[in-house]
């Protein structure tokens, strides 16, 4: 019986990606700029606390409903053939059991905030039930993907502030933008699988341009970012976290230039120091 649990329990893990906190991270950060900027430096431990155990469960619930709907899909592919719902590990009914426990986990949180912010909240849900759906029927999935981590920074403003003003759509929009540039970096891996198997991608769709758009989508985040730091009247660390976000996007087109797998993942990956860098920019200009 302890075997079988432990076993269960390995499952949760691998289908939430509790293993693999990139997702979380890359989740968490813009939260972070958003939460800071529309507290004005100085969350409330409260604020903090619900809006990051909502990334984190937000998170799990978006891979668990991912992998339900590619349950047809993961086992073509060489880097997802393992997931837990193709190995048997668990069954798609407990996975669909586990996406409504968390949903409901994430309900409890969105319940103690301001009507407006629950308002908000329904389109969070609805973005990330349907983006893993959204590869069937368009070529930007990514798209979607990047409104879904990005909406918690409307929230954000909306719980701070009671309102959703012109620097929070900004935030919105480099965050979408930035979304699409790393995860087609992240579709990259598996641009040849899904070409065979008729997955859509915006790795598919830039085709031979793939490098030059997210380079160029790089170039509209820093754009987006530095328009809000002037609104913000921002000084030098803000200024320096740009600088070296635009230093890390250089390293990440070095690291795509020959569209490598592993090296276009390790790309991905590293847009974890970006999020980071800028957040510390953000916090250090409100010390």
């Amino acid at each position: 019986m302890f075997s079988k649990a432990k076993q269960k329990w390995q499952g949760i893990k691998l289908i939430t990606r509790m293993d693999k906190p990139i997702g979380t991270y890359l989740l968490l950060w813009p939260t972070y700029w958003a939460l800071w900027i529309a507290s004005d430096g100085w969350p409330n431990f409260y604020l903090l606390l619900v809006f990051s155990l909502g990334v984190f469960v937000m998170r799990s619930a978006g891979c668990v409903i991912n992998d339900i709907a590619d349950m047809k899909i993961d086992g073509k592919v060489e880097r997802t053939k393992n997931r837990p719902l193709i190995t048997g590990v668990i069954s798609k009914e407990e996975a669909i059991s586990l996406f409504g426990l968390l949903i409901g986990v994430a309900l409890g949180l969105v319940l103690t905030l301001s009507l407006p912010t629950i308002y908000l909240s329904i389109v969070a849900l609805l973005l990330a039930s349907s983006y893993p759906f959204m590869k069937r029927y368009t070529q930007l999935p990514q798209v979607v993907l990047g409104a879904a981590f990005s909406w918690g920074m409307l929230m954000a403003f909306s719980e701070a502030q009671g309102e959703v003003p012109l620097v929070a759509w900004l935030l919105f929009s480099a965050n979408v933008l930035w979304t699409v540039a790393y995860d087609t970096m992240y579709a990259m891996v598996d641009k040849d699988d899904d070409l065979k198997i008729g997955v859509k991608s915006t790795a598919i769709l830039f085709g031979e341009h793939d490098k030059r758009i997210i380079g160029f989508l790089q170039l509209l985040v820093l754009g987006l970012l530095f328009t809000v730091g002037e609104l913000l009247a921002f000084g030098w660390p803000y200024q320096l976290s740009l600088i070296i976000s635009a230093g890390l996007f250089s390293y990440q087109q070095m690291l795509i230039s020959d569209r490598n797998r592993e090296r276009c993942f390790q790309a991905f990956l590293h847009n974890h120091w970006v999020g980071m860098a800028i957040f510390i920019g953000i916090l250090i200009e409100y010390l």
